[in-house]
């Protein structure tokens, strides 16, 4: 599927950037950062245009973010008020909501390009725990210029390796993704280990 993407970003350009970014913030398998490099190298070589190239990765990003937030805040509360339902669950649903209200700003602006993996949760998160629809837009879109820029950016720099960048980007991205779940899950566990106590 890769391959016959990345066919498509010269002929495409802008839109097609904009439509998997859109689809990859709602959590589906689109390699949204693969196609940004492509497209970057793409500009460099001046077959497609940088600042359409820019915008239309980030009106994509922030439309699929929006989507998210907004579907959460559809469908969340039921799921979360379920979920209190259950004995083993309510207070570890309570406990996330806090934590993600009180840390709001960093959860929301990180997880756009630090820890992109985890974005489509927090987007459908931050509208399921009720956050402000202003608290979650401004470190949302600040975090997609942020993710936009170095991917397209980094595609138009280093055009000649973009095979090599795209695999070393994704391990990374992958590794911390995978270091946060692990932190918040320890976290838990440890905290869960000294009630019991």
């Amino acid at each position: 599927m890769t391959e016959g993407l990345l066919a498509l970003v010269p002929e495409w350009g802008a839109l097609l950037v904009a439509l998997t970014n859109f689809l990859a913030c709602l959590a589906l398998p689109i390699p949204a950062s693969v196609i940004m490099l492509a497209a970057g190298a793409f500009a460099a070589a001046g077959d497609i245009s940088a600042l359409p190239l820019w915008l239309g990765a980030l009106a994509g990003a922030c439309l699929g973010d929006q989507s998210g937030y907004w579907l959460g805040r559809t469908f969340g509360p039921r799921l979360i008020t379920r979920l209190r339902r259950r004995r083993r669950t309510a207070a570890l649903v309570d406990r996330a909501v806090t934590w993600l209200e009180q840390r709001r700003l960093p959860a929301i602006f990180l997880s756009r390009w630090l820890v992109s993996a985890l974005c489509p949760y927090v987007n459908f998160s931050a509208g399921a725990a009720r956050i402000n629809w202003a608290g979650f837009t401004l470190p949302a879109v600040a975090g997609e210029c942020v993710w936009v820029s170095i991917y397209v950016g980094l595609g138009y720099t280093f055009s000649a390796d973009i095979r090599e960048l795209a695999s070393v980007l994704g391990n990374l991205a992958a590794a911390l993704a995978a270091g946060v779940v692990a932190l918040v899950l320890g976290r838990i566990l440890w905290r869960n280990a000294q009630e019991r106590d």
